[in-house]
């Protein structure tokens, strides 16, 4: 591609974070000059993984922090600090901004892995955006002082989220109507955004407070909606237009520079979703797809191979990147990763990620153009528009044959397009000072009102936000003020602290602040958790309580007395994080999340799963209640022998219980996340009220149909006898996933000749060595199974023996719990090695039972299947025995469901370590209903 260049790529190491140093994490990335290198921690004695960039910044360690101003500079050579990535990236991206070309700055990485800090920093550590924005303005200044003729220079930002393919403006909320805003496409503009605000700045300090004012709206929306934010991507684009008069005519520069910082990559298993009839459903994950097949056509076609397609238009993000990415801009890549082996398998695909972009090549011309020229181009074509408006209006649509309703929209259309052209031409006869004038003049009233929030805050107590992405972190504040502050989701009149979203009530709580002691009361059967533990009345709230409103308004409360007195007394001011926050709450929720001495990798990546899934089964529980569905979820911890391993790490599950017939479905993580995401688009559809949001239960999330294969449990059936040529028969227990039996398979071994007979006298041996070299055969049977549970309508084995790749299936059986399978074959293995004789010896073979489950509850509930019996045998029964015999069908289902709460209660305690349980949560979960119970007299007490 002649005067093609390749897209810039760097890629910056963080130090370790609080979360990964309590975790003992030990640092796996190195660089050397343009090379990152990855350890694999499960394999250090292999050679790292290596990439090269055009740049590889080192900033985990060999820095000191400024005592003046907390500045973190370098202590050695190797060290990166934010004023050589602004050096290296900022102002090259400065310098084509001037010389009228488009400018692209990406953004990529984990959820914490640093982009933020590289990108826009924090107090004197100014990140690329602060700094690239600063000495834009300064230039603005010198050029205006320097120049000869009549110059203006004129800089516009405007702020968009693309979450679930659909387009916000973060400036301009109120102007986001349902469904998002459109992206349409110009004949020379390419794509763009419709009916996006856009507002004139004059310093970087209008800038920063049109993106904390964009970044609060996206904090409040994603909250109130229930959107999973790090899923979200932001651009902010700055607009740069140099204009000139020279020889009479006037002449405009244009560069627009867009700063995108692209959702969290996360660590995922691709194949997770396999066997998900609903694994392509989600709109949320589409961008991201979409993104990563662009980049890699397009490195494709940088390599030279040829590549017929690149699917730009095949989601909202890579429409409005398709110039950014294969056309008119310079753009660069600026890719965060975390150092802790913890996180090796996120930090390998976003290396890999940049790696295929290094490949991309741009294209960017000079932007430049006449705006005399522009402006009557604009109006040619809106006469023409007209007069293709007037042809519409006559006969024309009847001439052509086309329907009346398709000639309304194409009027529509047509009249939104003039609508356009005449705002764009309007823009360009006003002078840079109108508008700016009339931008500050609408921002003065905000202005004012951050500047009286930022007082308070030092005096008033105040609620803050937590946010899993830490740029979201603190951008919403609750004062509680002298006297009552009402919390809830609306009515009249509006509560003082308005909360949207999961399980949030009408009147969910109060605060009272009286004379700075501050109270907070719980509302009846509100959800409020402070610092991790459920409350139920009310009490004095502390600086940094942590505070759970619903399902996930997480907040910190901030009480400036407090702090001052902690201070005084010489405490250190605690900082309180997001994930700090969720461990607290997985601790009371039963789960052990405390880092200790010796704890393995395995170990520590439980602890993050764990902390990442509870919080989202919270959500989908709170979900399933508001949309009224009959399912719930909760955390399931399956050990590597459940899964038939002989080694590995324990995985969070998440198991799915059918609260109308009690069916459970084991979920793996990645598929209870794309499910979360299509409950996510569900409940938000339902918020903005939208009639379908609901749909059939073949789309439905929430259901799973019953004929889903399930695992029931796994027998161990050990094989030393083989080793000696003897019989096995063996009646082994089935053991699930909590290690609770489920049943009995027996299983019989036979060493047998090849062709299947029985050995003889002279085939007996005394060591197993003396199979070494020698082929061996065996019948294996498994004739049947016994105690099933009986919710098991289908069930049959699979199993793999030693080197097997693929597993062997016995037939299924219904319509019983002690199914016989009389399942036999003839197995062979050889010629015998040391390690089949190990295998035998040590290595048991894992037979896994499967079954699917009925549509119905089983027994007297199950109404498909015993109403079937008592209609067939019954024909003679009144209606008045009809009914009662189903309101006792009812009856016993609603016992079943409070029996199984109560099992749950009991196992919840058992995990915690505790050996009661509350008398309130049972009460709680038996409601006003209670049965006569018989009472058995004893000479002592009474026995119920």
């Amino acid at each position: 591609m002649a005067g093609a260049e390749n897209v810039k790529v760097a890629v910056r190491v963080r130090p370790f974070n609080d979360r990964e140093i309590n975790r003992n994490a030990k640092c796996i990335v190195n660089m050397h000059r343009k090379t990152t290198e990855l350890t694999n921690p499960e394999e250090p004695q292999v050679e790292p993984k290596r990439f090269t960039y055009d740049y590889s910044y080192w900033s985990h360690d060999g820095f000191l922090e400024r005592e003046s101003d907390r500045y973190l500079e370098p202590k050695n050579s190797k060290y990166t600090d934010q004023k050589r990535i602004f050096e290296d990236l900022g102002l090259q991206m400065l310098d084509n901004a001037w010389q009228g070309y488009n400018c692209s700055l990406f953004a990529y990485g984990q959820t914490g892995s640093g982009k933020s800090y590289s990108v826009m920093g924090y107090g004197s550590n100014k990140g690329i955006v602060p700094l690239t924005c600063e000495e834009l303005f300064e230039g603005v200044k010198e050029r205006q002082q320097s120049a000869t003729g009549q110059v203006d220079f004129q800089v516009t930002v405007s702020m968009i989220e693309i979450y679930n393919e659909q387009v916000k403006d973060l400036l301009n909320p109120k102007n986001t109507p349902k469904g998002g805003l459109k992206v349409r496409e110009h004949q020379t503009k390419g794509f763009y955004v419709d009916s996006l605000k856009v507002f004139p700045v004059s310093s970087f300090a209008e800038i920063e407070s049109r993106m904390n004012e964009g970044i609060t709206n996206r904090t409040i929306a994603a909250t109130n909606m229930n959107a999973t934010s790090s899923r979200a991507h932001t651009i902010v684009t700055i607009t740069l237009l140099q204009k000139r008069t020279e020889g009479g005519q006037s002449l405009s520069k244009t560069a627009v520079i867009n700063l995108v910082d692209l959702a969290g990559s996360e660590r995922a298993d691709q194949t997770g979703t396999t066997g998900d009839r609903l694994k392509e459903g989600s709109m949320i994950n589409q961008s991201l797809t979409t993104l990563g097949n662009v980049i890699k056509s397009l490195a494709d076609m940088g390599s030279g191979k040829k590549v017929s397609h690149v699917p730009y238009r095949d989601s909202v993000l890579t429409k409005l990147l398709k110039n950014a990415l294969g056309g008119n801009s310079k753009t660069i890549m600026i890719a965060a990763i975390s150092p802790a082996d913890i996180n090796h398998d996120e930090t390998l695909s976003t290396l890999r990620y940049a790696d295929r972009a290094k490949s991309i090549k741009t294209k960017a011309i000079v932007n430049e153009s006449e705006t005399d020229k522009l402006i009557r181009e604009l109006k040619e074509e809106n006469a023409k528009l007209l007069k293709q408006m007037m042809a519409s209006g006559g006969n024309f649509g009847q001439m052509m044959g086309i329907p009346e309703n398709e000639v309304e929209e194409m009027k529509r259309m047509l009249e939104e397009q003039i609508r356009r052209n005449k705002q764009e031409m309007e823009d360009m006869d006003k002078t840079w000072q109108q508008r700016l004038a009339e931008s500050e003049a609408a921002s003065m009233d905000k202005l004012v009102a951050e500047q009286k929030k930022q007082a308070q805050m030092k005096v008033i107590p105040h609620f803050w936000n937590l946010n899993e992405d830490p740029s979201l972190t603190g951008m919403i504040i609750h004062f509680a003020y002298d006297g009552v502050t009402r919390i809830g989701n609306g009515g009249s009149p509006e509560p003082d602290m308005l909360l949207k979203g999961l399980s949030i009530q009408k009147d969910h709580a109060i605060v009272t602040n009286k004379k700075m002691v501050v109270r907070l009361k719980v509302s009846k059967n509100a959800k409020v958790l402070v610092n991790g533990k459920e409350i139920r009345d009310d009490i004095e709230l502390h600086h940094n309580d942590r505070i759970m409103f619903g399902s996930n308004h997480l907040y910190v409360f901030h009480h400036p007395q407090d702090l001052a007195k902690h201070m005084k007394a010489g405490k250190k001011e605690e900082k309180v994080s997001y994930d700090q926050a969720q461990a607290e709450i997985a601790e009371n929720s039963g789960f052990h999340i405390e880092a200790r001495p010796g704890m393995s990798k395995y170990d520590l990546l439980l602890q993050e799963d764990l902390i990442q899934m509870l919080p989202m089964v919270n959500e989908a529980n709170a979900i399933a209640e508001e949309l009224g569905k009959s399912s719930h979820f909760k955390i399931a911890l399956v050990s590597p022998m459940s899964r038939g391993l002989k080694d590995g790490r324990t995985e969070v599950n998440v198991v799915m219980r059918n609260l109308d017939n009690n069916n459970e479905f084991m979920w793996n993580r990645e598929k209870f996340l794309n499910r979360k995401y299509l409950m996510q688009e569900m409940y938000q559809k339902c918020m903005e009220g939208d009639p379908e949001w609901d749909v059939d239960r073949e789309r439905d999330p929430f259901w799973e149909p019953a004929d889903t294969e399930v695992h029931i449990g796994n027998v161990f059936v050990h094989m030393q006898s083989l080793e000696y040529l003897v019989d096995s028969n063996q009646t082994l227990q089935i053991t699930d996933y909590r290690s609770q039996e489920r049943g009995h398979v027996t299983v019989e071994m036979e060493p047998c000749q090849s062709d299947g007979s029985v050995l003889g006298d002279d085939d007996l041996i005394e060591e197993p060595q003396q199979l070494l070299q020698k082929n061996f055969y065996f019948r294996f049977k498994i004739p049947y199974a016994r105690g099933i549970p009986p919710q098991f309508n289908k069930s049959f084995c699979k199993y793999r023996f030693y080197m097997d790749e693929e597993m062997r299936i016995t037939k299924q059986v219904s319509g019983t719990s002690n199914p016989d399978y009389n399942h036999e074959l003839t197995l062979k293995a050889g010629p015998v090695t040391p390690q089949l004789i190990d295998y035998l010896e040590n290595d048991p073979m894992v037979v896994e039972v499967w079954g699917t489950q009925y549509e119905h509850a089983r027994g007297i509930v199950n109404t498909n299947h015993t109403s079937d019996v008592y209609s067939s045998h019954n024909h003679n029964h009144s209606k008045q025995e009809t009914d009662h015999y189903y309101n006792l069908q009812e009856e016993i289902l609603t016992l079943r469901k409070k029996l199984y709460n109560i099992q749950e209660l009991v196992e919840e305690a058992k995990v915690a370590g505790k050996e009661t349980v509350p008398i309130d949560d049972v009460d709680e979960i038996l409601g006003d209903e209670y049965i006569e119970i018989p009472v058995r007299r004893s000479k002592t007490c009474t026995v119920l």
